[in-house]
C-alpha cells in the first residue's frame, strides 16, 4: 500500500517525520497527527496533543475509525457527524479522509528540512486528496496543506486539533483573532442523562467569551480551561473573514508554552470548540476522556455535517461561510499552520499574533511577548524554502 516506512505508535501504525526542532507521527488510518513532540532532546519538550485513552485497547466493530484511532489533529472532509446523506452518499463522522487508509506518496530531506506527502481517493464524497506535511529545521512549527482534485461538489472541510491539558482547572488560556460571530450549539451535545450531560445553555449567541450562559442560569468563562468537569460541551466562533490571517491560540504557562495555528479566513471560516471532560457515559468513553479542548479551525454548520453545511443555517445567516466551492477544475488547496513556541512566566493570554521578519510575534495581555520561527507566506503559496515541495495544483485564495 505504501513507499514509506511506518511504525506503531500508542497503537497506531503511522508515518514518521523528524528534525532537530519536531518529532511526529501520523497514523495511516485517517491521518491523525500525534504524538508530537516539539523541541525534542531538551530538558522540558511540549507535548500537547491529546491521545485518547482507549488508544492501546481493542473496541467494537461498530465503533468508527476515527473514534478508534482519536488523537492530535486530523483533517476532515466532510466535517462533521454526516449522519444526513448529501448527494445520495452518507459519508463517515468527519469524513473519508479521517477514516480511511493514507497511502504514503513521497518524501524528502534537505539541510533546511523534511517533508512528507501522502495521498487518499475519495469514492464517496469524490475525487482525491493528497496532504503534505513539512517541518523547517529551526522551526517548532507543523507546515500542512491539503491538496484536492477531482472535486465535483462543495465540501466543508476542516483541522481537528484535540490538546491535552493538565488537570488544574483553569491551567489554560484559550483566544483568538477578531471575531464576526459566537454561539453555542443548538441543542445539547449530552443530553440523555444515562449517556452523557451538557451544561452550556443551548442555541445562545455568545458576546463574551468571559462569560457564557449555562443551562443552570450560571455562567461560565470558556477562555479557561479545564473546567466544567462532567460535561461535554460545543461553541462555535467565526473569524472575521477581512483579516490577513486569522489565529487560534492556547497559552499554558505553567508549563511554558502556547500553541497557536494559523489559517485563511476565507478558507477556514470557524472555530469549533470541543470541551471534552468525562461528559460522555458509554464506550468507549466511559468518563475518562477529560481536560481534553478541541480547537477545530474549520468551515461548517457546527459538528453536523456536509448536507446541513450546503444550506440555509444560522451561520451563513450571520455571514458566516459554511462550504467552499472547489470550482470549474475541481481542485483545491488548503494550507494550515500550528505549533507552539516557549513563553517567559508572567505570558499569560495572547491577544495579537503579528507578522515580523523570519516569523510572527505573540503578544500577551500582561505586556509579555513572544517570536516564534514562522514562514507565514506558506498560507499564500503552500511552499517553504529549501524545501522542494510537491507542486501546488490549484490557486490558494489571496489573504
Amino acid at each position: 500500500m505504501t513507499s514509506l516506512p511506518v511504525a506503531r505508535i500508542a497503537g497506531q501504525e503511522s508515518y514518521l517525520l523528524t528534525t532537530r526542532s519536531v518529532e511526529l507521527a501520523i497514523t495511516v488510518n485517517g491521518g491523525h497527527l500525534a504524538p508530537v513532540m516539539f523541541y525534542p532532546g531538551t530538558s522540558h519538550p511540549v507535548r500537547p496533543y491529546a491521545i485518547a485513552p482507549w488508544a492501546e485497547e481493542p473496541t467494537a466493530a461498530s465503533t468508527p475509525p476515527v473514534l478508534a484511532t482519536l488523537r492530535g489533529d486530523f483533517f476532515c472532509s466532510a466535517f462533521g457527524a454526516n449522519e444526513e446523506p448529501h448527494r445520495g452518499q452518507r459519508l463517515p463522522l468527519h469524513g473519508e479522509t479521517a477514516n480511511n487508509q493514507w497511502e504514503g506518496i513521497a518524501q524528502g530531506e534537505t539541510k533546511a528540512g523534511a517533508w512528507m506527502q501522502l495521498g487518499m481517493d475519495l469514492p464517496l464524497q469524490g475525487g482525491r486528496c493528497e496532504a503534505t506535511t513539512a517541518l523547517l529545521a529551526e522551526h517548532s512549527i507543523v507546515y500542512q496543506r491539503h491538496d484536492f482534485s477531482g472535486l465535483t461538489g462543495p465540501i466543508n472541510p476542516g483541522h481537528h486539533a484535540t490538546l491535552a491539558l493538565p488537570d488544574v482547572p483553569g491551567a489554560a488560556r484559550l483566544s483568538f483573532s477578531n471575531l464576526k460571530f459566537a454561539h453555542t450549539y443548538l441543542e445539547p451535545l449530552e443530553h440523555a442523562p444515562t449517556v452523557g450531560a451538557s451544561l452550556l445553555a443551548p442555541n445562545t449567541e455568545i458576546k463574551d467569551l468571559c462569560s457564557v450562559l449555562c443551562s443552570d442560569s450560571s455562567m461560565t468563562d470558556l477562555t479557561r480551561y479545564p473546567a466544567r468537569r462532567g460535561y461535554e460541551d460545543l461553541a462555535i466562533v467565526c473569524a472575521d473573514a477581512n483579516l490577513p490571517f486569522a489565529w487560534s491560540a492556547m497559552t499554558v504557562p505553567e508549563e511554558g508554552y502556547a500553541w497557536v495555528a494559523l489559517r485563511n479566513p476565507t478558507q477556514l471560516a470557524s472555530t469549533l470548540l470541543w470541551f471534552s471532560n468525562g461528559g460522555r457515559y458509554y464506550p468507549p468513553w466511559n468518563g475518562r476522556h477529560v481536560n481534553v479542548v478541541g480547537i477545530e479551525d474549520m468551515t461548517g454548520f457546527f459538528h453536523v455535517g456536509l448536507a446541513a453545511s450546503c444550506r440555509p443555517n444560522l451561520l451563513n445567516e450571520h455571514g458566516v461561510k459554511t462550504y467552499l466551492d472547489a470550482g470549474a477544475d475541481g481542485r483545491l488547496s488548503i494550507p494550515y499552520i500550528q505549533g507552539v513556541v516557549r513563553i517567559r512566566p508572567h505570558f499569560d493570554c495572547v491577544v495579537d499574533v503579528v507578522p515580523v521578519r523570519g516569523g510572527v510575534v505573540l503578544y500577551a495581555d500582561s505586556g509579555s511577548f513572544a517570536f516564534a520561527r514562522c514562514d507565514l507566506d506558506f498560507l499564500r503559496t503552500g511552499q517553504l524554502p529549501g524545501l522542494q515541495l510537491p507542486s501546488l495544483r490549484s490557486r490558494i485564495p489571496d489573504l
